[in-house]
């Protein structure tokens, strides 16, 4: 699994990181059972801060993506679903962008449910 992270740009670093992982998941790069690489080394390795990598693989768990225990790591779960993956990330994508415009949330959600 290859991760890049950019420095300038206006997406945060942990969600980069996040969003990174996702993919290689959806892509069956990264399969369940698979550990992902220590917050330290991956940390490490793109230049970062560990706690940067922590809030990605946090925010993982919290979406039930992976399992994150002390001594073990962070593991991926089983019965991931790629094809959610891929729209959770789409999602995201689009309502950063939308937000940059200068959408409201209410403008976001009327805009997808004028486009369905």
């Amino acid at each position: 699994m290859l991760v890049k992270v950019d420095g300038a740009s206006p997406v945060p670093l942990s969600e980069q990181i996040a969003a990174q992982i996702r993919a290689a998941i959806a892509r069956a790069e990264v399969r369940a059972g698979e550990r992902l690489p220590p917050a330290r080394e991956l940390g490490q390795a793109l230049g970062v801060n560990m706690h940067t990598v922590l809030r990605a693989y946090s925010a993982l768990r919290d979406e039930g993506v992976i399992d994150l225990r002390r001594g073990r790591g962070a593991v991926v779960r089983d019965g991931v679903d790629g094809a959610r993956l891929r729209l959770h990330d789409l999602a995201r994508r689009f309502t950063l962008e939308a937000t940059r415009q200068g959408l409201t949330d209410d403008d976001i959600v009327d805009l997808l449910r004028r486009t369905r």
